[in-house]
């Protein structure tokens, strides 16, 4: 039974990419023989190869019983070994240490009782290497891997692509983090070693049993999954050690679906040395940091003028959160698309569990000052100098690409239309070896209005009778491929005290992969689409919506 479905499987593969050869030249070829990838390329060389065993595993994570989660497992099979560095306590992947111009080979074995293919999110790699859901295996196979780091220094971060099931099976540990060094940071003498710390911070929720919740109903679905527990680095309360000196501090949001509005305790202003896309050309001080789902951001935290034996406490700060509005008598009502009722808040509604829900303040991870020391690294005053593009660049300025977010009869959809596997719109086929502007805008949508719509899975749905007013949220959109430029942003129409919570938040200078785009916001960015052909996806980085279907694919050729 198992080998007939495996070889109906194979069979709906090879239909699939009939269907999509007639549509796109070439296609077809690089689908039907993508049981290639099951074996290395004796022409690609590597410096290093790695192995990855995605598996069940039992870990500790709270105080009493272990919690089972799919966790990735892995080794160095050539190449120095801290290509790979363990995370403790085990619930996250070990951290990749790679170099610019290093070719690198992933042996990828899925041991999970279920589909699964991995992702290297930021990395600039062939389409085959990407981890489109196209490529998903099945239970005891396996995947290869091989592409050169063409990335700058910076952290990026690897996790699991599966149509429908990226939620969950990221929620339950298939992720880990990226770090990668050239030389232009070399020459900076930045902290390294123990005083480069990374910071993954992740929302769960637990039952008594220590075991992971997922998803209640539909309507978390819709806004996105919430826990009440705090992880950092894949634990609950945490207290990092420091010392009186300065770290580069790489913080990366690992959850699901939740914004963080990063703020120190005391007011302290931030420092960052880095986005998504690497470090930045200069340092820049904010008053707090938006990152939403999939960001990262490098800090320079400098500890010196602290006594040990003291704290300093890295809280997500309050904010107002776009909420759903209710119309159906009574209950809250949008005005401009940024509503400003929230649990915790201003009354309202609220999102998620109500112990936790978006915008409200709570504490991230303390670091306890535990020794002085004499010397520390000055802060530079420039960094690394990076590719600058502008709209002269670009190959369409009065023609923008667009990807318009909207949450539409009950589906969260991108330019009106959900996800399909080897479906393209005209809209969406790039030239190979451009540079692209490309306009996201957050649109108004509803949650059913007596219409008949698609459905989350792609699928045909009436509406709700009477409907239920509309739902504004904000979109992590992420693009995959190359990095891009944030030209412009601005708020077209909606709530400017709310948004005022803010916008002074936002990165925008430097490489990004990922943007969050607030309602009633229009950002233009500049991408290259350069190198590789075929099918590149994007989506939203809020994984449930992501599942549900928004996500596209753009067509590169």
């Amino acid at each position: 039974m198992k080998d007939y479905d495996r070889k109906r499987r194979q069979f709906l593969q090879y239909l699939l990419a009939g269907t999509a050869a007639a549509a796109f030249p070439g296609f077809g070829l690089a689908q039907d023989r993508r049981m290639l990838n099951a074996k290395p390329d004796p022409n690609f060389k590597p410096d290093v190869e790695i192995e990855f065993v995605a598996q069940l595993a039992e870990v500790p994570i709270l105080p009493g019983p272990s919690t089972s989660v799919f966790r990735y497992d892995g080794k160095v099979l050539k190449g120095p070994q801290a290509a790979l560095l363990k995370s403790a306590p085990g619930y996250l992947g070990p951290i990749m240490n790679l170099v610019q111009g290093q070719k690198v080979r992933i042996f990828y074995y899925n041991k999970l009782p279920e589909p699964s293919i991995m992702h290297w999110h930021g990395m600039h790699v062939p389409q085959k290497m990407d981890g489109h859901p196209m490529y998903a295996i099945e239970p005891g196979e396996r995947y290869v891997y091989e592409f050169e780091v063409k990335n700058p220094a910076g952290t990026n971060w690897y996790h699991a692509h599966p149509h429908e099931m990226t939620g969950p099976q990221v929620y339950r540990g298939q992720a880990g983090l990226i770090t990668i060094r050239d030389e232009q940071e070399r020459k900076l003498d930045l902290p390294d070693g123990e005083y480069d710390l990374p910071l993954t911070i992740q929302d769960r929720r637990f039952t008594a049993g220590n075991q992971l919740q997922y998803i209640f109903g539909m309507h978390e679905r819709m806004t996105g999954f919430l826990g009440d527990t705090i992880l950092v680095n894949g634990r609950a309360d945490a207290i990092i050690p420091v010392k009186t000196r300065a770290y580069r501090i790489r913080v990366f949001n690992g959850s699901n679906s939740r914004i963080y509005k990063l703020g120190w305790e005391d007011g302290t202003p931030l420092t960052a040395i880095g986005t998504d896309g690497g470090l930045l050309e200069d340092p820049q001080t904010f008053p707090y940091i938006m990152l939403a789902p999939a960001e990262r951001v490098e800090l320079w935290v400098d500890f010196s003028g602290r006594k040990p034996g003291t704290d300093l406490m890295l809280r997500s700060l309050e904010y107002d959160f776009p909420q759903m509005g209710m119309g159906m008598g009574g209950g809250m009502e949008m005005h401009g698309g940024m509503g400003r009722g929230r649990m915790g808040g201003r009354g309202g509604m609220g999102m998620g569990t109500g112990r936790l829900p978006q915008g409200k303040d709570f504490p991230i991870v303390r670091f306890h000052i535990v020794e002085k020391i004499g010397e520390s690294p000055e802060l530079p005053k420039r960094l690394v100098k990076m590719r600058n593009l502008t709209e002269k660049d670009v190959a369409n300025p009065g023609r923008p690409v667009p990807i318009a977010a909207s949450m539409e009869h009950m589906s969260p959809l991108l330019n009106s239309a959900s996800f399909e596997m080897d479906e393209v719109m005209d809209i969406e086929r790039i030239p190979v070896n451009t540079i692209q502007k490309v306009r996201i805008t957050n649109e108004h949508g509803s949650m059913g209005s007596g219409m008949g719509g698609r459905g989350p899975m792609g699928g045909r749905m009436g509406g709700m009778r009477g409907g239920m007013g509309m739902m504004m949220l904000p979109h992590p959109i992420h693009m995959h491929g190359q990095q891009f430029r944030i030209i412009s942003r601005k708020l077209k129409d909606g709530n400017m005290d709310s948004y005022a919570t803010v916008r002074d938040g936002f990165i925008n200078s430097g490489w990004k992969d990922t943007v969050l785009v607030m309602p009633n916001e229009e950002i233009d960015v500049i991408k290259p689409f350069e190198d590789y052909t075929g099918l590149f996806l994007y989506h939203c980085h809020n994984l449930e919506h992501e599942d549900l279907g928004m996500m596209r694919n753009f067509y590169v050729s």
